[in-house]
């Protein structure tokens, strides 16, 4: 094939590419900001409630970013993405638990990995989208290693949160969460 015939079905191609990635990435962030909210509001006043709460102001926060992100570079969503992750999030809840009516406690485990699966996703959006800033001036270069750093803190708050869930979870010593773990907001450090 020549070059001008490759060059001519690179534009299209890109495109839909680039279409079909961020309304991927758009509809796991819409599955996760329902995750989120559904978690803050169960466990609000409780030990994990506020870092909750952060945390899902945060990801609905990404959320937008990413939708003014692709109307800035004039990509249609595909709301059907959206609304298929959106139901997903919903039958993700019907999973059996060891009990029968009643909440084991092992959701809030294995929905802190789900949220930690999803900031990885984010951060790997984040960080390809900054490395194509160079070729593409719709891209702003600032505001994605804002939104990068942002995932990088969110992943190390979920690991703090899902060690304390854990280990009060899994491995109490009183019944009450570790002394040594009591704190995770969201200004840890690692």
């Amino acid at each position: 094939m020549n070059r001008t015939a490759r060059t001519s079905h690179d534009g299209p191609t890109r495109q839909k590419r680039l279409v079909i990635y961020l309304n991927d990435h758009l509809a796991g962030a819409t599955a996760g900001v329902e995750l989120a909210r559904r978690m803050a509001q169960e466990h609000r006043g409780s030990a994990y409630g506020e870092t909750l709460e952060s945390l899902r102001k945060e990801i609905s926060q990404d959320r937008q970013a990413l939708v003014r992100l692709l109307a800035d570079l004039d990509v249609p969503v595909r709301r059907y993405k959206t609304y298929g992750a959106w139901l997903g999030e919903k039958a993700g809840r019907m999973k059996p638990n060891g009990r029968l009516l009643r909440s084991s406690g092992l959701a809030l485990l294995v929905e802190l990995e789900a949220l930690r699966l999803g900031a990885q996703g984010k951060a790997s959006l984040w960080r390809g989208l900054l490395a194509a800033s160079a070729q593409d001036s719709r891209l702003d270069a600032d505001r994605l290693e804002e939104l990068l750093r942002r995932a990088g803190q969110q992943i190390r708050t979920l690991d703090t949160l899902h060690a304390r869930v854990a280990t009060a979870l899994l491995f109490p010593m009183t019944g009450q969460e570790p002394a040594s773990t009591a704190t995770a907001g969201t200004s840890s450090s690692s």
